[in-house]
């Protein structure tokens, strides 16, 4: 499968093809903008298979409290088209971040992962802190995060 799929860097505008139908399908476009999107050192993967763009993700340089990292990184925006879930996809996906990740020296990765994702990133070695919350209007989520 390697053969038909490439991971590259995407600008954060080419993500909403797959953020808006996966993560806030129903809703305006405008909601699929994040906050830290546009910053110089936010990268934003996108995986196409057999040159569609299939999957997204963002990883934006913040720190979160919980930890003591010096150089930490946070997910946000991971998602596959529906159709193209249970292929892999997103493990190769995940796996590139972490590579980008180590060649910026950074030793934490943590995000908010959505109930229904627990289970995909407990599977790429990733742990939850703390309990659940709710974001409203989106549902439950696990705050995680995976040494790098």
């Amino acid at each position: 499968m390697t053969d038909v799929i490439q991971i590259k860097e995407i600008s954060a505008l080419e993500t909403y093809a797959v953020r808006h139908p996966v993560l806030r399908e129903g809703r305006p476009i405008e909601d699929c903008r994040f906050d830290g999107d546009d910053l110089p050192t936010t990268f934003h993967l996108g995986l196409f298979y057999e040159d569609i763009l299939v999957g997204v993700a963002s990883f934006m340089e913040n720190n979160h409290e919980f930890f003591s990292d010096e150089h930490q990184y946070q997910l946000r925006g991971m998602a596959v088209l529906k159709i193209y879930q249970g292929k892999q996809l997103g493990d190769a996906l995940f796996k590139q971040g972490e590579t980008h990740l180590k060649a910026k020296n950074v030793t934490l990765l943590w995000f908010n992962a959505r109930e229904i994702a627990v289970n995909f990133y407990k599977r790429n070695g990733s742990e939850i802190i703390g309990e659940p919350f709710e974001i409203k209007g989106i549902g439950k989520h696990f705050m995680m995060y995976k040494k790098i």
